[in-house]
């Protein structure tokens, strides 16, 4: 086995330093769904494990056309997540295009990957079953990247040897997915040098019980078009918040808080003595939606203003968040070059 083969073999031996990744595809502006679901998390696990963040540019060519918006998009996550709290002396943090050794790798295990798993990747059948339901061709519309999804995935994965993904319970597939394309390269290639660490996903206690509503009720995401962007103004933030949809329960009456977004929402955010005081008078009767609603957009910009303007300063060009990927993107090369060469010479290239 070779030197580098070793230090892989070490990497997932009791004692190692264990390595925890996440990653966030720029696809739209950040959102507070994005805060407690993903990147919170994630910084909390940064003094547990040894820690890897990056940015999926390369994932969001599924969908995003538009050059100028995808690098937009891009640098905004960055910033978010530095403007989160993550201290990139820390972490390794770096945009998935300057770590080139992660598309090799993908063709690699594409190689040893069924078909059979990508059919059933949720993303892929979702598009699909969208489509015969519309009374369209089952594959009208879906390009190679959505269905090859979860293979680049994987590879981000394990080009970066982690042993721990952060995730929701609507993405554990995905690392279910690296851990089984982990396991075919191991059986069929494992005693010709190199094995890859097995991943495990690990559900944030953020995200365990529910995810976070947006306007419509519906989880908040993107793709409904019903997310609270991060950094919008004071004014615009508040705006947003009245227009999330609440039933006719008179101002008297008791309220379930449970049943309102809006309560949800301001349990994610709002101290612990707060949401119990609000739970409370909503149960009694006495408070209405409206009033709620003011508590939810005060709570927000309490918490939203010190990051949005630590945003707007890491937006500006030639910022410390160009510095911070550069050195994050020279070390993730130099892991992936040492995995990258591993596989190789156990595949029988390079020999």
């Amino acid at each position: 086995m070779s030197s580098t083969g070793d230090a892989a073999a070490r990497s997932s031996t009791p004692g190692a330093a264990r390595r925890s990744l996440t990653g966030v595809k720029p696809t739209g502006e950040p959102h507070l769904g994005n805060l407690v679901g993903a990147i919170e998390p994630a910084i909390a696990m940064t003094g547990e494990y040894e820690s890897l963040y990056f940015i999926a540019d390369y994932h969001a060519l599924t969908t995003a056309r538009v050059p100028e918006q995808l690098a937009h998009w891009t640098r905004s996550v960055a910033a978010t997540w530095l403007a989160a709290g993550l201290d990139p002396q820390r972490t390794v943090f770096y945009r998935q295009s300057d770590v080139p050794q992660t598309f090799e790798l993908t063709w690699i295990l594409s190689c040893l990957t069924g078909k059979g798993l990508m059919n059933r990747a949720h993303a892929y059948k979702a598009a699909r079953d969208a489509n015969l339901a519309a009374g369209e061709d089952a594959d009208a519309g879906i390009n190679m990247g959505t269905y090859n999804y979860p293979i680049l995935m994987a590879v981000d994965i394990l080009i970066m040897e982690a042993h721990v993904v952060p995730v929701g319970r609507d993405q554990l597939q995905h690392v279910e997915i690296a851990a089984d394309i982990a396991g075919s390269f191991n059986h069929l290639y494992g005693s010709h040098g190199y094995r890859f660490p097995i991943p495990e996903a690990v559900i944030p206690p953020e995200t365990t019980g529910h995810t976070l509503p947006g306007l419509d009720g519906r989880k908040m995401s993107k793709s409904y078009d019903n997310y609270i962007p991060l950094f919008l103004s004071a004014p615009k933030l508040r705006k947003l918040v009245r227009r999330i949809p609440t039933d006719s329960t008179p101002v008297e009456d008791p309220k379930d808080p449970d049943s309102s977004a809006v309560f949800q929402i301001l349990a994610q955010f709002a101290p612990a003595d707060q949401v119990a005081d609000t739970r409370a008078r909503l149960e009694a009767g006495g408070v209405g939606w409206g009033e709620l609603k003011n508590q939810l957009a005060d709570v927000l910009e309490e918490r939203l203003g010190p990051m949005r303007e630590r945003y707007e300063a890491l937006m500006e060009p030639g910022s410390e968040l160009d510095e911070a990927l550069a050195r994050g993107g020279d070390v993730a090369r130099e892991r992936a070059q040492r995995v990258l060469t591993s596989v190789r010479s156990a595949i029988g290239i390079d020999r």
